[in-house]
């Protein structure tokens, strides 16, 4: 019973590296969805996005066991309610990725641009490294590391953003039919969705080096 009160200060970290294996999964599926629309002979799309789905459905319940153990527990090994937004940044993280994934078949997208196959990149590559950001954290003596990498993730998401407002440039460059501007219409808010996984990303980032700056 004491183990259910105090418990082994691993435990939270093993649960928010879990979740952010997920992540690294969402990420990565949604990335070889892009990366195979319209390319002949491309991927299951349905199958990549039910990827996305089963990482989101598998790290809810794990944010749940992680919610239950923070609030059940005598003592955390960071401060609790910091530990709490960490989590909800994380969970938010893979929310927006489940929403791009669907987003694809919602919108009845075909073909993927440039631009967001790059985000799509770029998106993966900041959740593997917020993955490697919350293995560090576990470990006082690696918060330099952490940091250093929390800024990896900030200049990733300033990249995107720069990426998304040259494609929504680009969708109103030329004007066209209303079957032209619907499709402006829809995916500019398609890069909208891909642009908030990386803000999410850098906003994760940025609550850990909350964290570290008060536990040094």
């Amino acid at each position: 019973m004491l183990n259910n009160v105090i418990p082994q200060r691993g435990t939270f970290f093993q649960l928010l590296a879990s979740h952010t294996d997920r992540l690294v999964g969402g990420a990565n599926a949604t990335m070889r969805l892009l990366t195979a629309l319209g390319a002949p002979g491309g991927a299951d799309h349905a199958a990549l996005i039910e990827e996305v789905n089963v990482n989101e459905n598998s790290a809810d319940d794990i944010k749940a066991q992680y919610i239950r153990l923070l609030y059940e527990s005598f003592t955390t090994p960071l401060n609790r309610q910091q530990m709490h937004v960490l989590m909800k940044d994380l969970d938010r993280v893979l929310d927006t990725l489940q929403s791009v994934a669907n987003g694809v078949r919602m919108y009845h997208i075909e073909s993927s641009t440039t631009e967001s196959r790059m985000m799509a990149s770029l998106g993966a590559d900041a959740c593997l490294k917020l993955n490697r950001a919350v293995t560090a954290l576990a470990d006082r003596h690696r918060y330099t590391e952490a940091t250093a990498i929390c800024h990896e993730i900030e200049a990733l998401e300033d990249r995107g953003a720069v990426t998304m407002r040259e494609a929504i440039t680009r969708l109103f460059a030329v004007e066209g039919d209303e079957a032209a501007a619907w499709h402006a219409m829809k995916m500019r808010r398609f890069y909208t969705a891909q642009e908030d996984v990386l803000y999410n990303c850098k906003r994760a980032a940025h609550t850990i080096e909350e964290i570290v700056l008060e536990n040094r």
